[in-house]
């Protein structure tokens, strides 16, 4: 008998959950606040069926896949209505917020609810973009109820083995809100700040790697960052802060001509960057 999975939201991320499902052999069922989304991922072939409230209770696993907001939105609409079986996982980007509601309910309601946070993704954005490869060679960053159930954390990972993840990170919501603060949402930041320079309307000509690579996350879905930055405004707000500090530092030393101060600067720079492909 085929496992069946549950996906709400049928974008980049939800979209290329079905398709990896799918692909991997499983029944896939799906909901899209675009109903016209929805069909057509079953004229597809992706998804089997809609996902309803009437056959939600079928699903071994349901992927929660929309905005922070949204998703504690549904998780508090279809509490009643989920597995007391399967696995519930939200693949939202922040997650102190949503985790705190969804143990609550889960205790409540009887299921069993995971955070989670698939590290993959590009500028593009819908279902049309999306891919079954897409969390190929990613790491799946996991926020369980409990760390020492040794058989609940290898469910899960079996749960979303289909995904293809290179790795799973089991940590708490704290500790994956200030990582993700520094290693994805900040770089949207520079990204997008970076490529505001007037100079950027005439790079044509005068750009190459360093520059495609700087400004690629600048394409972004603005209404999902700000919500992000802001659910996440503590732990960002230190990183901004911190990087403004230190391109202080380089403009000082760019300003005043001090060599040795400036090759210094650089130099650390090089040496943590070492440090941390280590």
């Amino acid at each position: 008998m085929k496992q069946i999975v549950g996906v709400v939201g049928l974008g980049l991320i939800g979209g290329s959950i079905a398709r990896a499902y799918k692909d991997s052999g499983w029944k896939v069922l799906a909901y899209d606040s675009n109903l016209s989304i929805t069909s057509f991922a079953i004229l597809s072939g992706i998804v089997d069926e809609e996902l309803t409230t009437s056959n939600m209770k079928q699903c071994d696993v349901l992927h929660i896949a929309i905005t922070p907001k949204a998703a504690m939105e549904y998780l508090k609409q279809n509490a009643e209505y989920f597995s007391k079986d399967g696995l519930v996982i939200d693949d939202c980007g922040t997650k102190k917020q949503i985790t705190e509601l969804g143990f609550e309910l889960a205790k409540k309601h009887n299921f069993t609810y995971i955070g989670g946070h698939p590290m993959a993704g590009n500028h593009l954005s819908g279902f049309k973009n999306s891919r079954a490869n897409l969390f190929s060679n990613a790491s799946m960053i996991i926020v369980p109820p409990e760390f020492d159930d040794i058989i609940l954390l290898e469910r899960i990972k079996n749960a979303v083995k289909p995904m293809g993840f290179k790795k799973v990170v089991f940590t708490t919501a704290q500790d994956h809100d200030r990582m993700i603060a520094y290693t994805s949402q900040l770089a949207h930041v520079v990204s997008n700040a970076f490529i505001k320079s007037p100079s950027a309307q005439e790079h044509k000509g005068y750009s190459a790697g360093s520059f495609r690579d700087l400004t690629r996350v600048a394409w972004l879905n603005e209404n999902m960052w700000t919500e992000l930055f802001l659910e996440n405004k503590e732990y960002l707000l230190k990183e901004v802060n911190l990087l403004i500090d230190n391109l202080k530092e380089y403009a000082k030393a760019i300003k005043d001509e001090n060599n040795e101060y400036l090759c210094n600067l650089l130099r650390d720079g090089r040496i943590a960057k070492e440090l941390s492909d280590k």
